[in-house]
């Protein structure tokens, strides 16, 4: 399944890519001024929540992890690397394998590519 418009509102994309030692998943729900997104490895489990905002008046992006994890899992990066290039608010699901930085690496780049081609950077 690649990408479904349910509205105007609500976009909703899952895809996978095969990578080196597995595959990766993905799905995006897009919402008006936020966006879902969750990454899985290997498996459909739902592993670490963050939640992901830009932060006023600097410009920053504030990360806080709601399920699981802490500031130096992967997901935490890659939710802020997401608002920084979205300007959204981003809640992330994500199930990589700890310590695997290229992995975390290719996924981010992955989600920005699927991301430019569906018009949201």
């Amino acid at each position: 399944m690649d990408s479904i418009d349910t509205s105007e509102d609500v976009r909703i994309s899952s895809f996978s890519e095969d990578v080196r030692d597995g595959s990766l998943y993905f799905q995006i729900i897009r919402l008006r001024k936020q966006m879902y997104v969750w990454i899985g490895y290997n498996s459909a489990k739902f592993g670490h929540l963050y939640a992901s905002v830009p932060t006023r008046p600097n410009n920053s992006v504030s990360v806080t992890s709601l399920i699981g994890g802490g500031s130096d899992n992967s997901g935490s990066s890659i939710a802020r690397h997401l608002v920084h290039k979205t300007g959204l608010n981003i809640i992330l699901a994500c199930h990589l394998p700890k310590d695997t930085p290229l992995l975390e690496f290719n996924a981010e780049k992955i989600l920005i590519g699927k991301l430019k081609n569906l018009g949201i950077i």
